[in-house]
């Protein structure tokens, strides 16, 4: 069974908000026959579309192949929020990797946030991005965490921007009584998450990438001069870069037994008129402490856009009873309001949270494994690799130097282990611990 195939029609973008309001992107052609090229990108998400702008911007020829369309995977359904700092936060960096490690890897997600924030003016794209992102806590002490890692950023990364909340701050600006406290990130954002790839394709095709669309590879032949071939055509480069994330498959086994599919949905309402305001007293985004995060926002013609809940199997469940559960906890308000929209999606995570940068064969570069924090890392990834490839990999190396293990049972186990894994973690957001 194919991840790209099983929930989605194929060459269609799911019946998302996204998709309804999706800005002009004319359909690209398969791949068919032999061609040559620089740089084979495989994927056309934030990774694969950020890789080939910035190689093409180089003087590259850059092929990309997509399976479906541009911004189909999770870069095209995701919350659409840019937030600051690695996945991980800074303690945890600071005690895996070291204090100068983890001032370089802070340096380097702040590149990924301000890098998004750049491309959007420097290429005029159709997409908006809009300041801040809230961070609700449930309980008393990760209110009290939250507030000694905002003075920590402040204080030793030079950070100012985070902003404590109280219970009542908290409730005022998100319009729900169930959070303890929180803060809000001001130099965060938030933006339509499939414009955004768009936004990306067309800058890459001004630059000079080659976009193939319904062209799903299913091999990668690595040597000397790597070929990567589609049912249709092949490819014969000098370098591949793998951008698949979650939809990659088993095009490499190095890749995958480190990197794990897992799913997740959203729910967009009716509009909600003057109710908006009561929802959210600021246009800012939201994110709970849940193990298995909730994370909202509004739309610009005024719904909420509410993602919860995961799966770990190929089959999307029932997702509007999936996701309407967790968002009538914080929302009971909106019991009677209309959902009119309801599309899940393939992320993907690691063992650790941290992405999964590697060189799986010569003259081949992978970056995966965003675990919900892809917007502005994906981004920078494309970017990095699109620097290796030139000969200048400094970057990209800091990134593979985190050590990122194997998940227990390897490729055939992973899945049966994973769910046990966050069945339990399930449970313990339930319980409140």
């Amino acid at each position: 069974m194919n991840l790209l195939h099983v929930n989605d029609k194929a060459g269609e973008y799911p019946a998302s908000w996204y998709a309804a309001t999706r800005a002009a992107f004319a359909e690209q052609p398969a791949l068919a026959g032999a061609v040559r090229a620089d740089v084979c990108v495989v994927g056309a998400g934030y990774t694969g579309l950020s890789a080939a702008l910035h190689l093409a911007q180089r003087g590259y020829h850059v092929v990309v192949l997509e399976a479906q369309r541009v911004g189909f995977g999770a870069s095209g359904r995701n919350g659409g929020q840019v937030g600051s700092g690695q996945r991980q936060d800074q303690v945890w960096l600071e005690r895996q990797a070291g204090r100068d490690a983890a001032h370089a890897l802070w340096n380097l997600a702040e590149a990924a946030k301000g890098l998004v924030k750049r491309l959007i003016v420097d290429h005029a794209m159709p997409v908006t991005l809009h300041p801040g992102v809230a961070h609700a806590c449930w309980t008393q002490a990760q209110v009290r965490d939250a507030h000694r890692y905002a003075e920590k950023l402040r204080r030793d990364y030079g950070y100012p921007h985070l902003e404590p909340l109280d219970r009542g701050a908290i409730g005022r600006l998100i319009g729900s009584k169930v959070f303890k406290g929180g803060e809000i990130d001001r130099d965060a954002g938030h933006l339509h998450a499939l414009n955004y790839a768009i936004g990306l394709g067309r800058a890459a095709q001004a630059a000079g990438a080659e976009i193939f669309e319904r062209s799903e590879v299913v091999q990668v032949v690595p040597g000397p001069k790597p070929v990567v071939r589609t049912a249709g055509g092949e490819v014969c480069c000098d370098h591949v870069i793998l951008a698949g994330n979650g939809y990659l498959g088993r095009l490499d086994r190095t890749v995958a037994a480190r990197v794990m599919p897992i799913n997740n949905f959203v729910l967009a309402t009716e509009p909600l008129g003057e109710m908006a305001r009561e929802i959210l007293a600021e246009p800012v985004a939201v994110a709970d402490t849940r193990f298995v995060v909730n994370y909202w926002r509004l739309t610009e013609d005024g719904r909420l856009l509410f993602g919860g809940g995961e799966s770990y199997g190929w089959r999307f469940p029932d997702i509007v009873k999936t996701v309407r559960k967790p968002m009538l906890e914080i929302y009971p308000q909106l019991a009677g309001t209309r959902i009119d929209y309801a599309w899940g999606g393939t992320l993907a995570i690691t063992m650790n949270r941290m992405p999964c940068f590697a060189r799986p064969a010569a003259g081949v570069f992978s970056a995966s494994g965003y675990s919900g924090h892809g917007v502005a890392m994906a981004t920078l990834a494309g970017a990095l690799m699109a620097e290796a490839v030139a000969g200048t990999a400094e970057r990209f190396d800091l990134m593979a130097s985190l050590p990122q293990p194997r998940f227990p049972g390897g490729v055939a186990l992973r899945w049966p282990l994973l769910v046990l894994a966050m069945t339990w973690y399930g449970l313990r957001d339930r319980l409140g611990l």
